[in-house]
């Protein structure tokens, strides 16, 4: 009697393995094997990280198998199993692998195909076509749509993390409790003693130190003792944890009445400001997004205040980009003067101050939520709910929104939520935040997701010009490699732009991301269809590098250069000033954020800082969800084009007082999942 060789093999996570009673069957071309009974309880089977072996015998040949069936049935209490993957020899020799990577709860049977990657008319059988149909019919029930915020692109629907489908939960949920992780951050930082003093105001920007852990050599202690300095300001546009706003300003917008005489003496080419513009030496950077968003009133015993700052910026005779003047607020006037180096020491301190204030808010709620954590989720709902397990470009994507929908429903239940931690400290919080991410994705783009575009569009792209822009010549390299291998995997599975425009199940996946995800916004320019494989190509990379290399590079800075109060302070608790010669130190210390605000905005930056536990870096694909040679020798490639970036990067860093690693590929997680 013909006998198969079943290798099973359980997660390593906490409690991935089971008591409870499993059970097997195949399915081939010549028919079906009856239900084997791998483990009974307690023989010391399926433990975590186990891999167990048993010889299955069936009556006569099954033929080619096409489908597994592992049921659990429980056997005291309820008792979740993760399935990593189990492999099957055949009696002539033959080795199948079935990746699951997936958890088994109550009492479920589910379906594995081996693990090639196919297509839908790669499946000739009515077996495998209704075995893919009917996934996808039961993801669809578990994945749905819904809407957590009018404008907002829309998200998973669940109320909490607990109400998520098991496979995209976190291991362990405690470990992602925003309110555990930040108080335990103060308690670590040592200034849990001042979390409860609000309305306490620090004496002076020295005493600003009591919170701050100084770590000898680090870009943190580097903010703090230059953080006053034109030059510092200016870097952080183009290496800082935001640095995505800054762009060539072509015209003077009328808004801003700049004129040659004010900025004169910062000026270092003996030319008008007309003709620095010409030259391509006048930046700009523009908050118009802020201007009218409603400040945090949670707290009726502090009043506090948004503002919607324009900054012109100039490269000097040293290629370093420096302010050279800031208005305040949108509308030019009596009551909003232009602040320039030349005024006062204070009155220039506290108008750059408000720019730092509200970069902080453009970053943390646009640049970061928006355009990272809640268009990763995009992808990742529709990817789940269009694209079957063995579709090849689910195997690929499913990496890369590890986590992510869970810690965005985390997010929700206790971060962005009304009454959540994001209003105690921001002046953005009470829903000021909600507003921002309402108003800027109406404006959001598929074109400002595709990286090497949207920097040429904002005129930075040339490196002659601008040499230090670290952020742009980092990113458009791990663009290029991420491209190159989504090029070297479709090229795989797509021979022609015709086998693109067939597969239905991707065009339902791009059709899911529009219509759902972006609401059908035409001026959004995201595809609705996908019709060529070059096309593919840049709507996966713009998948996978939104979700790694943009995150890591808006995230992991956040301790960095947000630690320093006084250079990104989360909320001011005065009105901006109206006139000139007025400020006084002890104003500037009045409108900073209090010693409460101040220990819950340093215990925030310090926790979105931390990788996670077992982080997985760009390239690393533990999880084998391919196991054809040619996609792993595309892997290969791609961690060995990786490594070259790491390199590169390592070396450009030695001896830096101001190392730029964030989009280092050995510092970039595969997902969105902090």
């Amino acid at each position: 009697m013909p006998s198969y060789t079943v290798t099973v093999a359980t997660g390593t996570q906490w409690f991935a393995g089971t008591d409870d009673y499993i059970y097997l069957s195949l399915e081939g071309t010549a028919g079906c094997s009856e239900r084997h009974l791998l483990d009974k309880p307690f023989y010391n089977d399926f433990e975590r990280g186990a891999i167990d072996s048993y010889d299955v015998t069936v009556a006569e040949d099954l033929g080619e198998i096409q489908l597994l069936k592992i049921e659990k049935r429980k056997y005291w209490v309820h008792d979740d199993w993760y399935l990593r993957y189990i492999t099957v020899k055949t009696p002539v020799g033959d080795h199948l692998e079935f990746p699951c990577y997936r958890w088994i709860t109550e009492d479920k049977e589910i379906v594995l195909r081996d693990g090639r990657a196919k297509l839908h008319r790669d499946d000739k059988t009515q077996i495998l076509k209704q075995h893919r149909r009917k996934e996808l019919e039961e993801r669809q029930k578990m994945y749905r749509w819904k809407e957590w915020h009018p404008g907002f692109p829309l998200s998973i629907d669940a109320h909490c993390h607990s109400d998520l489908p098991r496979d995209i939960q976190f291991d362990s949920e405690k470990g992602v409790d925003f309110v555990l992780n930040y108080s335990k951050a103060m308690e670590n930082l040592y200034v849990n003693r001042f979390m409860h003093m609000f309305q306490s105001s620090w004496s002076d920007f020295a005493d600003f130190e009591k919170i701050f852990v100084r770590i000898s050599n680090t870009i943190s202690e580097y903010v703090m003792q230059h953080w006053q300095e034109d030059f510092m300001f200016g870097y952080q546009f183009l290496n800082g944890c935001n640095p995505v706003m800054i762009k060539r300003c072509r015209e003077l917008p009328k808004k801003l009445p700049v004129t040659t005489n004010m900025v004169e003496c910062s000026l270092e080419r003996s030319l008008t400001l007309e003709e620095e513009i010409k030259q391509g030496n006048i930046f700009l950077v523009d908050y118009e997004l802020l201007d009218g968003i409603d400040a945090n009133k949670t707290d009726p015993c502090t009043l506090q205040y948004l503002a919607a700052p324009i900054c012109l910026l100039y490269k000097n005779m040293e290629n370093k980009i420096v302010p050279i003047a800031i208005q305040i607020s949108q509308t030019p006037g009596p009551d909003n003067p232009i602040f320039l180096p030349s005024d006062d020491k204070y009155d220039w301190l506290l108008a750059k101050i408000w720019v730092r204030s509200s970069d902080f808010h453009m970053h943390q709620t646009v640049t970061h939520l928006l355009r990272t954590h809640l268009i990763s989720e995009v992808f990742g709902i529709a990817m789940f709910r269009q694209l079957p397990a063995v579709h090849p470009l689910f195997k690929l994507l499913v990496p890369h929104v590890r986590f992510t929908i869970a810690i965005n429903t985390k997010a929700r239940e206790q971060l962005i939520c009304e009454c959540g931690l994001f209003d105690k400290a921001n002046a953005t919080g009470g829903g000021g935040h909600v507003q921002m991410v309402q108003r800027a994705t109406k404006e959001l783009t598929y074109s400002s997701l595709c990286f090497p575009e949207e920097i040429k569009a904002k005129g930075m792209d040339s490196k002659e010009d601008i040499p230090y822009y670290y952020y742009r010549d980092d990113g458009i390299k791990v663009w290029e490699v991420i491209k190159s291998f989504t090029t070297d995997v479709i090229d795989i599975y797509y021979e022609s732009d015709e086998v693109v425009c067939e597969d239905m199940e991707l065009q339902a996946f791009v059709k899911d991301v529009y219509v759902y995800g972006m609401k059908g916004n035409k001026s959004s320019g995201f595809p609705k269809t996908i019709k060529t494989r070059e096309k593919l190509s840049e709507y996966l990379t713009v998948a996978i590098f939104t979700a790694s290399a943009q995150h890591a590079a808006v995230n992991f800075g956040q301790y960095d250069w947000c630690s320093w109060i006084p250079n990104s302070p989360p909320t001011m608790r005065r009105p901006p000033p109206t006139e000139k010669g007025t400020v006084t130190i002890e104003q500037i210390v009045e409108s900073l954020p209090d010693r409460g605000r101040s220990c819950w905005h340093l215990g925030a930056v310090w926790a979105l800082s931390q990788f996670q536990e077992n982080e997985l870096f760009l390239g690393m694909y533990p999880d084998e969800h391919f196991i054809e040679k040619p996609v792993k020798q595309a892997m290969m490639k791609f961690r060995k084009d990786l490594d070259e970036i790491v390199s590169v990067i390592t070396e450009r860093n030695k001896n830096k007082k101001l190392p730029y690693y964030y989009l280092s590929p050995n510092r970039i997680p595969n997902s969105v999942a902090v």
